[in-house]
């Protein structure tokens, strides 16, 4: 059985991490697969958002799977694991031109919140939590630890990431890690409700403003606007651009084709 599962129903591409007897904990063959799967949704045309999640009820992913590092030292371990490119992926941000959302059903925790952190959107179950242990086990949260404090606020991020503890849904709700906390049954409808309402925008559009935020929050402020100053031309000449203003114009739903 895949430890990715791949649905692909256009405008919505849906990925879960699929080995729920592990917590949905990566390995490496699950890292790479992933890795794989976001390139192939990038590379859909007729794809426009993708909802990230993990199999079962009782974890989005609880991080790198120990157990497969066990017998050797834990540095050694994790560089067999994130020894690619994917560790950029996974971590810091999903390069994926797209908007993803993590709907994050239980634990999400070491890796899994580096991954969450690297969605654009993240809506969580009541029954979510959320942690970086890896201190616990003399090992680092790698991306985590840097993309943390860029999320929330820089004491709940250093409490989080120094004690390793975890945090119940709610607090993850208050501190803004998340945007959205529904009941579990409600996680997937409200992240495809979601989904849906991104994909009836100007897809082009949407690709841009994603990578806009995502420059502003690591690039200097003048190289982002320099950015901005690029594409805004390119975008205004396409066929969406046009059709959105004719569309308002006309008191109808716009038809954008990503051209």
């Amino acid at each position: 059985m895949s430890t990715i599962l791949y649905d692909r129903q256009p405008p919505i591409t849906r990925i879960t991490i699929n080995r729920p007897e592990a917590m949905n904990a990566f390995d490496l063959a699950t890292a790479r697969e992933l890795g794989r799967r976001l390139e192939e949704f990038d590379r859909d045309d007729d794809a426009r958002v993708a909802i990230l999640t993990g199999a079962g009820d009782r974890a989005f992913c609880a991080g790198a799977d120990l157990k497969k590092m066990h017998g050797g030292s834990h540095a050694g371990g994790i560089a067999e694991l994130w020894d690619h490119e994917r560790q950029h992926r996974l971590g810091q941000r999903l390069e994926v031109a797209k908007p993803v959302i993590a709907a994050i059903n239980g634990y999400c925790l070491a890796g899994g919140l580096e991954l969450a952190l690297g969605c654009d959107i993240r809506i969580a179950s009541t029954t979510a939590s959320f942690g970086c242990p890896e201190v616990r086990w003399a090992i680092l949260h790698g991306f985590g630890a840097m993309r943390l404090p860029r999320t929330v606020p820089l004491s709940v991020a250093m409490e989080m990431l120094l004690t390793g503890e975890r945090i119940d849904a709610r607090r993850a709700y208050e501190i803004g890690l998340v945007s959205r906390l529904v009941e579990p049954a409600a996680l997937l409808p409200t992240a495809t409700q979601l989904a849906e309402r991104i994909s009836q925008n100007g897809p082009l559009a949407v690709k841009v403003t994603k990578e806009l935020a995502w420059r502003g929050l690591h690039q200097h402020p003048e190289e982002a606007l320099r950015y901005y100053a690029a594409v805004t031309a390119l975008i205004h000449e396409t066929e969406d651009a046009k059709e959105g203003p004719r569309a308002f114009s006309e008191k109808r739903t716009p038809r954008f084709t990503g051209r």
